[in-house]
């Protein structure tokens, strides 16, 4: 083979290669269908649209990076969870005892039922993601933005663990 004609066929692999996404997720043949039950919020401190928009953003993630079909109707798999933590912490004190900077902490337990398997325990999924702005920023003006950086984190924590150990 010419040396550039193989500088070309390697090249051309590794373009491809590139272009892969590699999930690593593996669902069992016989699961096709999935159920998000709406996650509560039992944290001390309550945004009323996080728990709603994090079961939302679950199932969109779900439906959009695996082969599941969404149903509320006997779906072989269930997640059901809770918002359990919403917190904002001052972080790293300076010399002076001002704050350099605010920390917002969410936290989620989430239960994965597989129905297909009822002899298996739930799959208990808890995770914590957090985001940092600065003191003098006030919280209602990045919340937004901090939250859809936590949740789309936390999602898809909870799609890895998931389905990554089957």
């Amino acid at each position: 083979m010419k040396p550039s004609l193989r500088l070309f066929v390697s090249l051309s692999i590794l373009l491809l290669a590139g272009c892969y996404r590699f999930t690593g997720i593996a669902i069992d043949q016989d699961v096709n269908t999935y159920y998000v039950d709406p996650f509560d919020n039992r944290a001390a401190s309550v945004v009323p649209t996080l728990a709603p928009d994090f079961t939302e953003k679950l199932k969109n993630k779900i439906r959009n990076e695996s082969r599941l079909i969404f149903t509320d109707v006997d779906p072989d798999i269930e997640f059901s969870g809770s918002i359990t933590e919403y917190r904002v912490t001052s972080e790293a004190p300076q010399p002076d005892e001002q704050v350099a900077f605010n920390r917002l902490t969410i936290a989620i337990a989430v239960t994965m039922t597989n129905n297909k398997r009822q002899e298996e325990e739930p799959k208990k999924i808890n995770k914590t993601w957090y985001a940092e702005f600065p003191s003098d920023q006030n919280l209602l003006d990045v919340q937004e933005e901090l939250i859809r950086t936590i949740t789309d984190q936390l999602a898809e924590d909870v799609f890895t663990e998931a389905f990554t150990s089957w």
